[in-house]
């Protein structure tokens, strides 16, 4: 169903010009600055001289790269919110391709074995229907596999063992404390992990306390890096 409504002509969600891609040429050369200098580890914007982030030089993430297609503002975050809240599958493709297109990301993508969503739990994924970081990701290894030698997608490499409450107002501290023992490893293939380079993927990353968490979980459990993917990182805010 997405793959077919992502092929249907509609309008420009921005200047509404009909007929048109999602985001149309002359708007996309307008908003995305797909050049933006980001932090390696935690892809906030940086200032051009910056190799990475204050809050990185003082507790990094443990991410080994981190990338991100845009920040998390309009018209982006009514992107991820349409995909998300408002049944929308069909921008998912749209997201992984910035994703894809986005500097460096090919090239961190291709050294990867696994690639792994962040998981949504049992009653988010039954009051939405479907994980859009797993749509995110299918769509990602389409794109990326095709360039390079494929790394492998594990759907359920990670599990959510219980709901947390909603991140998007939290700060660091609080969605640190929120997503302890909230991930764990598929059985089956935690002894494979060891070794393993693993791409994590997700629609926005906040403050990075979730894919630091998930980060975490598969670095004890042997992993030798994991690297991050998300369409948007919001911008820091003071205390965030």
């Amino acid at each position: 169903m997405a793959q077919l409504a992502a092929r249907i002509p509609s309008q420009c969600f921005v200047c509404r010009s009909w007929p048109s891609a999602r985001l149309c040429p002359a708007c996309e050369a307008a908003l995305w600055q797909r050049d933006q200098r980001r932090c390696p580890r935690c892809a906030l914007q940086l200032p051009a001289t910056a190799p990475t982030c204050g809050a990185c030089l003082r507790e990094p993430l443990l991410l080994t790269t981190c990338h991100a297609a845009v920040d998390y503002i309009a018209p982006w975050s009514d992107m991820v919110q349409a995909l998300k809240f408002h049944q929308h599958p069909a921008w998912a493709p749209v997201l992984a391709g910035y994703i894809a297109a986005t500097p460096g990301a090919a090239a961190a993508f291709a050294c990867c074995d696994w690639v792994a969503p962040v998981p949504l739990s049992a009653e988010r994924l039954r009051e939405r229907g479907f994980n859009q970081a797993l749509l995110i990701a299918r769509r990602l290894h389409r794109l990326l596999a095709a360039e390079a030698p494929a790394p492998q997608l594990h759907p359920r490499l990670l599990l959510r063992q219980h709901d947390t409450p909603p991140q998007s107002r939290s700060t660091r501290a609080q969605r640190q404390r929120n997503l302890q023992r909230s991930f764990a490893i598929e059985p089956r293939l935690q002894p494979q992990v060891r070794g393993r380079c693993i791409a994590l993927v997700d629609d926005v990353m906040t403050t990075g306390a979730t894919l630091n968490a998930a980060a975490r979980l598969l670095l004890a459990a042997g992993a030798a890096e994991v690297h991050g993917f998300v369409f948007a990182r919001t911008p820091l805010r003071g205390g965030s």
